[in-house]
């Protein structure tokens, strides 16, 4: 689902674990305090992280390897340590750049209310233009559930946030007499937010056989329903 940002309830850090040996990294561009790549580094950083986002979203993390990266790359494993501390390190990359391409697409404040919700139909409708990131975020939270994966807490964080957000525009709906009294929006949070991933998997899998904008539409609207009548 997911691709929809606003604070650090749902832009959770990954957990920094470290599963290969170190080497000397180069300094990150645009962080305070350290000096900034040449504009040659950052574009050979760049396409590590791409190459790195493609072959995370095709194997999981665990069967993706940095000698793939690092082949597809044309560089050495040192090669690819020079930019990046570690695999884990290289895992927390790709997820900022997948927060950052969707932070990219919205406005400083998140819609209020009905709004909100039906902005989750409008990320549904994008999610379908952009494969490669639903196909990362699919693998990767399944994957998340095995033990010590990396992104466990990331993603235990991100689902925590999404909930709060959905539960909270629902109060709001509410609260603005865009719906009934409130029903169990916690309840009804974390049903939409199952809903739009699991679109998400069948969507992957079969393209052709799943809208994700209409199918989440008319679970909203369905709740929304229920939620006015009770």
């Amino acid at each position: 689902m997911h691709n929809f940002f606003y604070g650090d309830r749902v832009r959770p850090r990954l957990r920094r674990v470290s599963t290969d040996k170190a080497a000397p990294t180069a300094p990150r561009a645009g962080r305070t305090g350290r000096r900034e790549r040449s504009p040659a580094a950052q574009e050979r950083h760049d396409e590590i992280l791409g190459i790195a986002m493609e072959t995370f979203a095709a194997r999981g993390y665990g069967k993706a390897s940095l000698a793939e990266i690092a082949d597809r790359a044309g560089l050495t494993q040192a090669g690819v340590l020079h930019y990046f501390h570690s695999k884990a390190n290289l895992l927390t990359e790709v997820l900022d750049l997948r927060d950052a391409t969707d932070i990219a697409d919205l406005g400083p404040e998140r819609p209020r209310g009905l709004a909100f919700l039906r902005h989750l139909v409008d990320t549904a409708r994008r999610n379908a233009e952009r494969e490669g990131i639903i196909r990362l975020y699919a693998v990767l939270s399944a994957e998340s559930v095995t033990d010590d994966h990396p992104a466990q807490s990331y993603f235990r964080n991100r689902y925590a946030g999404l909930r709060d957000l959905v539960a909270e525009a629902l109060t709001e709906a509410c609260a603005q007499g865009e719906t009934s009294e409130e029903l169990d929006v916690r309840g009804a949070a974390g049903a939409i937010v199952a809903v739009m991933d699991g679109l998400q998997v069948q969507w992957l899998l079969d393209p052709g056989a799943v809208d994700m904008a209409a199918s989440t539409d008319r679970v909203i609207e369905a709740l929304l329903e229920s939620m006015r009548k009770g």
